[in-house]
């Protein structure tokens, strides 16, 4: 470019330009207070803003309103500006400043939602003895009232240094024999524990097993038996475990699961003293391949849930976004699937469907009624191909209802437990005659002030008398309605226990990056198997929901956590899967397999045989992985897969974007010698 063209673009751009900023530096702001907002969780906050002019003299007769901009299931605010909040999370939150005659100033906050200060904090590992030369790594969990992770700074100190002192970090060292206590302090919680430091001259360690050849993904549990120089046994010691190479992981309770098949070296570590246990790992070898048996193609509407009736013979298959019905299909042909009939209501939104245990009576939900008679409608199966609608509940559940699970006790007879899209609590409605459903008794998590706001609960699953509940924030929460083990029943549920987790920790960097604050983040359906409690989050960037529901191709995120519940009362995760693309949805689970709609992941399946620890897909346990989509689906192409039921070793599959899928998993193939 010639100096002349340079001079006159330069020209050009200043003309452009400097008017640009001098309105800007002339038009009106708005100035928020509190600048930085920051709460703590299930508190109010009033957000105060006026619009300022170049001056920072108040415009007068300014109309200033608020709005939120997503976090709509964690918080809530008024047009006054009165934030509440119900959960821990950032909440954005949109003011817009009117003046009659000039355009509207907006701008957008950030209310950060904080746990409040630390109720309880709790040490693991608790040693009652280490070895002089020992370190030893602690770690301190610090909870809110609420069981939120609490933010606030732990500090260690022991009672006596000289011997056993412990560092900022949590390493306690044992310097010589004698007593003292261990003390974790965040703010006014604490938690101690008391440790003997004995002589570790003469000491001999041995682990058991010796030697270890199992499979990947296999969970080996290591012991080990100290001695001292007389040979007696030292009790209430932990080492501190190794692995080499590091592709797996061994927790404080000598738990060892490896990753990939190979070597490994487990090392008990008591500081002057050790021992090794060489392991050897061979490839899982689970792997079977997918392939489809039939399938029934929908391009009218998303579909939705599936449930095959109890004689394996008929499928239901529901209708989202705007659909009205939901199809039964004879599937007793699984290569020839045919849809028969169509149940037509008010509805525009079914999420959920199902029988009874024996096939005699199915309910189905109902969101988006334009009378807003939503709730559930219960329906007789004396032809399982043509249901009779017999009965509806619509009380106090005309804002929705999002899931329900029908479960008969022998001693409390037959309910459906549904969930209140409006107030976030379940309710118990009895159906043992199904043209009278009849409410029983109701249960929600508390909230300050009895404020509905932050409280949604998800979804059902009822097993032996006990509830798993999926109530977003709030975790995972088991309810006693029936098992005696509280003394509950439906008409007087009890609570037994709660496994809350830091959602925001899980997706922040992945998703938040992604989809900004206010993103969709909650824990959405729970499977009871076994010993274990299969949890699935849902995670969406709001943008993506609506892409998924109009027509368009959206992604989901999330994460699968297995939760032991050998001891129910005491919930803990042990295991997950999150896919490196799609999220995870409904689930399944039989025998020694766990079926996983996986939205834009699609279908996987898992060997969940023995016990479950660590990654299961970096272990190997992935069985199975299909991508059901047809150029000729509702989005053509395009994986979107909702859920799955196994019947009769099929797989039925309901994928939002193109309907219903029959696959069968294949055997492995024999070896020839």
């Amino acid at each position: 470019m010639s100096l002349a063209k340079f001079s006159r673009a330069c020209c050009t751009a200043l003309v452009v330009l400097v008017p640009a900023l001098i309105e800007a530096q002339q038009a009106p702001r708005l100035v928020v207070t509190p600048a930085n907002p920051r709460m703590v969780s299930k508190d109010t906050l009033r957000l105060t803003a006026r619009l300022v002019d170049a001056s920072g003299a108040t415009v007068p007769n300014a109309r200033i309103r608020y709005f939120a901009a997503g976090g709509g299931f964690e918080a809530a605010v008024d047009s006054t500006g009165l934030v509440t909040s119900g959960a821990v999370g950032k909440f954005p939150v949109t003011i817009s400043a009117l003046v009659p005659g000039s355009r509207p100033v907006t701008q957008r906050v950030e209310v950060n939602m904080v746990a409040g200060p630390a109720a309880t904090a709790t040490i693991t590992p608790q040693p009652t003895r280490l070895l002089s030369g020992q370190r030893l790594q602690l770690n301190a969990l610090a909870r809110s009232a609420d069981g939120d992770s609490a933010s606030d700074r732990v500090t260690w100190r022991s009672s006596a240094p000289a011997v056993a002192g412990v560092s900022e970090r949590g390493v306690v060292s044992a310097l010589a024999p004698g007593r003292a206590t261990i003390t974790a302090a965040a703010g006014a919680a604490s938690s101690s524990f008391d440790v003997t430091v004995v002589n570790s001259a003469g000491v001999t360690v041995t682990v058991t097993p010796a030697s270890v050849s199992a499979r990947q993904g296999d969970v080996v549990r290591f012991a080990t038996e100290v001695k001292d120089a007389s040979g007696r046994a030292i009790e209430g010691l932990v080492p501190s475990w190794t692995m080499s190479p590091g592709r797996g992981e061994i927790g404080s309770d000598g738990a060892f699961v490896g990753q990939t098949p190979g070597s490994y070296l487990v090392t008990a570590n008591f500081g002057r003293v050790s021992a090794d246990v060489p392991v050897t790992l061979t490839e899982r070898n689970v792997r079977r391949k997918t392939t489809v048996v039939g399938s029934v193609l929908r391009t009218a509407f998303v579909t939705s849930e599936v449930w095959v009736h109890p004689n394996g013979k008929v499928a239901y298959l529901g209708t989202h976004a705007g659909g009205d019905r939901f199809y039964t299909i004879d599937i007793s042909n699984p290569a020839k699937p045919v849809v028969v009939d169509s149940v037509i209501d008010n509805l525009r939104v079914l999420n959920d469907i199902m029988t009874d245990e024996k096939g005699e009576v199915l309910v189905f939900t109902r969101e988006g009624a334009d009378n807003r008679k939503n709730g559930i409608v219960v329906m007789t199966l004396q032809d399982p191909l043509h249901p009779k609608k017999v009965g509806e509940f619509t009380d106090g559940v005309t804002s929705g209802v999002h899931s329900a699970f029908i479960y008969t006790d022998p001693k409390h007879g037959r309910h459906a437990y549904i969930t209140n899209d409006g107030t976030g609590a379940v309710h118990m409605i009895n159906i043992d005659d199904p043209a009278k459903p009849r409410e029983v008794a109701q249960w929600k998590t508390p909230r300050p002030n009895n404020s509905d706001v932050g409280r949604t609960l998800h979804d059902v699953d009822v097993q032996d008398g006990l509830l798993y509940g999926s109530w977003w924030n709030d975790g995972l929460i088991i309810l006693d309605v029936g098992n005696g083990i509280r003394g509950g029943t439906p008409s007087k549920p009890v609570l037994v226990s709660q496994f809350k987790y830091d959602l925001d920790a899980l997706y922040r960097t992945r998703v938040e990056t992604d989809a900004g604050s206010g993103y969709i983040r909650g824990t959405h359906t729970a499977w009871r198997h076994k010993n274990y409690v299969f949890i699935a989050d849902e995670v969406f960037d709001p943008v993506e929901v609506n892409a998924a529901l109009g027509g368009k191709v959206g992604r989901a995120y999330g994460r699968l956590q297995v939760v032991d519940v050998s001891d129910v009362t005491k919930p803990k995760s042990v295991a997950h899967y999150e896919p490196e693309f799609g999220g995870v949805h409904n689930i399944w689970a039989a025998g020694d397999t766990l079926y996983m709609g996986a939205y834009n992941s699609g279908f996987h399946a898992f060997d969940i045989s023995g016990e479950l620890k660590g990654d299961l897909q970096a272990q190997g346990r992935e069985m199975s992985h299909f991508q059901p989509q047809s150029p000729q689906g509702k989005i053509p192409n395009a994986t979107m897969t909702w859920g799955v039921v196994v019947k009769n070793n099929l797989i039925f599959l309901n994928d939002m974007n193109s309907g219903l899928w029959i696959v069968k998993m294949e055997p492995k193939p024999s070896v020839v010698p």
